[in-house]
C-alpha cells in the first residue's frame, strides 16, 4: 500500500494494537501472536499495528519488533494495512524501519525517542531521518518527550512526503487545532491518549476521525459498536458506554503505574485468550484487579463474555 493510500485507509474506521503475547520462558510466542491477529481480523478493521504501545514496543529488541511484523503480515487481510512500531534513537529507528518495509508492512508509527528530551530542530531532524530511510508510509505519534509544533510539523511535511499522519497522545485542545488548520487533509490524525475511547467525541469534532483501540484486544464487538456510536453521533449510548464500562476501566487501570497494557492483557486472559505476562518493567494486575475486571467485563457484556475463543 502507498503511503497516501495506506494514510487514506487507516482514517476509514478503528485500528487495533494488538499485545504481543509472551512464553513461559519470557520469549516472544509467535504462534500465540499470530492467533491473537487473525482472530482480531475477523472483525471489521482499518489498521493493524504491531509492535506498538500496547504490543509493548518498548519491552523489545528491534530484531523482536520486526520479527513480530513480519508475523503479523504473513496472516494479514486484505485492506487492513499493517503498521510496525518504531521509536528509540536515530540510529535503531532507522533501522527497525528498514527492518519493518523488507518484512512487508505498509507503514511505520515512530514512537518518541528514548529517554531523552530534545530541541523541535532535534526532533524534526530525527523523524526526517526515519522518514527517508524508507519508503513507508511514516506515522509521528506526539507524545510525552516528542512534542512537535505546528510550525515544525508543517516543514517536515513539506520535506518528507511520506510523512502522512500524525498521532495525539498529548491532549492539548489548542495545539492539535493549530496543528488540523494548518495541515488539512494532509494528514491523516489518530487519537491516540490512553484509553482513546474516552476523548473520541470530541476529537471527531476537530477532524480525527479514528482512534487506537486497546480494549480491542478483548472486547471487540464493543469497541466497533462504541466506535460506531461516535460516529453516528449517538451520545446517549457513547455516556451509556463511558459511565458503565469505559470510567470504571479507566479507574482500574489507574490502580497500578504501567497498567495501560497490563489491564489489556488481564482482559484477554478474561475472555480465555492466553497472551502470557508482561515484560518487566512493568506488572500483571494483582489477583484481586483480575477478579474486579472479569466482574465489569461480565456485567457490560450482560453475562456472557464478549468474543470468548
Amino acid at each position: 500500500m502507498d503511503p497516501v493510500t495506506m494514510a487514506r485507509r487507516l482514517g476509514e474506521g478503528l485500528l487495533s494494537f494488538p499485545v504481543t503475547p509472551f512464553a513461559d520462558d519470557g520469549a516472544v510466542n509467535i504462534s500465540a501472536f499470530q492467533d491473537h491477529c487473525d482472530w482480531m481480523l475477523r472483525h471489521d478493521l482499518s489498521g493493524l499495528f504491531a509492535a506498538g504501545g500496547t504490543g509493548e514496543f518498548f519491552s523489545l529488541t528491534p530484531e523482536e519488533v520486526v520479527d513480530v511484523v513480519r508475523a503479523a503480515v504473513e496472516v494479514r487481510k486484505a485492506g487492513v494495512p499493517v503498521i510496525s512500531g518504531c521509536g528509540y534513537g536515530t540510529a535503531i529507528a532507522t533501522g527497525i524501519a528498514r527492518g519493518a518495509e523488507k518484512a512487508g508492512a505498509d507503514g511505520i508509527l515512530l514512537l518518541p525517542p528514548y529517554l531523552v528530551g530534545a530541541k523541535q530542530e532535534g526532533l524534526a531532524a530525527h523523524v526526517e531521518a526515519v522518514c527517508q530511510s524508507t519508503g513507508l508510509g511514516v506515522i509521528v505519534y506526539n507524545r510525552d518527550n516528542a512534542i512537535l509544533d505546528d510550525d515544525t510539523l508543517e516543514g517536515l511535511c513539506e520535506r518528507n512526503p511520506n510523512l502522512v499522519g500524525y498521532k495525539d497522545g498529548v491532549g492539548d485542545i489548542e495545539l492539535m487545532q493549530r496543528i488540523y488548520n494548518r495541515m488539512g487533509d494532509r494528514l491523516t490524525y489518530i487519537g491516540g491518549l490512553p484509553t482513546a475511547e474516552t476523548f473520541a467525541t470530541p476529537y471527531l469534532t476537530m477532524g480525527v476521525t479514528t482512534y487506537s483501540s486497546a480494549i480491542f484486544n478483548f472486547m471487540p464487538e464493543w469497541a466497533l459498536a462504541f466506535y460506531n456510536a461516535v460516529r453516528a453521533g449517538n451520545h446517549a449510548e457513547v455516556q451509556k458506554q463511558l459511565r458503565d464500562f469505559v470510567l470504571p476501566y479507566i479507574t482500574l487501570r489507574n490502580c497500578g503505574r504501567g497498567y495501560a497494557v497490563s489491564i489489556v492483557k488481564a482482559g484477554c486472559r478474561v475472555i480465555g485468550r492466553d497472551v502470557g505476562p508482561v515484560r518487566s518493567p512493568l506488572t500483571d494486575l494483582t489477583e484481586a484487579e483480575h477478579a474486579e475486571l472479569r466482574a465489569l467485563v461480565e456485567k457490560v457484556s450482560a453475562g456472557s463474555l464478549v468474543g470468548a475463543a
